[in-house]
């Protein structure tokens, strides 16, 4: 288990490693530096996934399965919120059918904890969770970045879930008013690290406003930037960690 610092989640879970560039909120993504930096200490299951560009450490696109990783949720023996593949995208093209319903094996003979699967490819989350159970303890989100991403919340409402989510992070733009019907809980938060691009307050003001209006529950993540210990996560005067209603009671 990987302890986190991540405010939504309890711990990370990696049973795939590696992924690929796809739309503007990749560009600066932490997943990419904190690979390179892991394969530079010599973790085995990090080589090869990342290659420099200028400066940058990016995806190489290649992508590596776990299959030891597997077994690891069921020796926690404390219920916790589980955030799956924080270091990769479960639903990415390379990771094979059979492999994703291995991780949903997984993660239903561990019904003590919460899992947090994020993708920024939920038209092939719906496509292979068809033919999967709805799991009560899974959670399935998409990513949105701005509003020339809006249609992966359409893709979303088609996937079967007990909890459907949205991480409006990095927040790089104006969504505008996002429809958020079927939605159960929404994230927003800035970019941080090197190069963080702002996150402006109307963009924010316009999420918390879709949230209230659909009753999603509304977690305000950072500001982010270089340095997000300065900015904070104080949104409005007051600090926003709600959860789904499906949280309450579960754990």
């Amino acid at each position: 288990m990987a302890e986190t610092s991540i405010e939504w989640t309890d711990a990370t879970w990696n049973p795939v490693a590696g992924c690929s560039v796809l739309s503007p909120g990749c560009t600066n993504c932490y997943a990419m530096r904190m690979a390179a930096r892991l394969e530079a200490m010599g973790t085995a299951k990090y080589r090869g996934l990342t290659r420099k560009s200028g400066r940058r450490s990016m995806w190489t696109g290649k992508i590596k399965l776990d299959r030891a990783a597997l077994a690891i949720p069921s020796k926690w023996r404390k219920p916790r919120r589980v955030f799956v593949n924080s270091m990769s995208d479960l639903f990415h093209d390379d990771v094979p059918p059979r492999f994703v319903a291995d991780v949903w094996s997984a993660m239903a003979d561990t019904p003590w904890h919460t899992y947090q699967i994020l993708t920024k490819r939920p038209g092939r989350m719906a496509v292979l969770t068809a033919s999967l159970p709805v799991l009560s303890n899974v959670w399935l989100g998409t990513s949105v970045e701005n509003a020339d991403y809006l249609k992966r919340i359409d893709e979303l409402r088609k996937v079967k879930a007990a909890v459907r989510f949205v991480s409006f992070e990095p927040l790089l733009g104006s969504v505008g008013k996002p429809n958020l019907k079927g939605i159960e809980w929404a994230i927003v938060g800035g970019e941080s690290g090197p190069r963080a691009q702002p996150m402006l307050e109307p963009w924010v003001d316009e999420i918390e406003t879709a949230c209230r209006q659909s009753g999603a529950a509304f977690f305000f993540k950072q500001w982010g930037g270089v340095r997000k210990d300065q900015t904070g996560r104080t949104y409005r005067g007051q600090t926003f960690d709600e959860m789904p209603q499906a949280a309450i009671g579960h754990q």
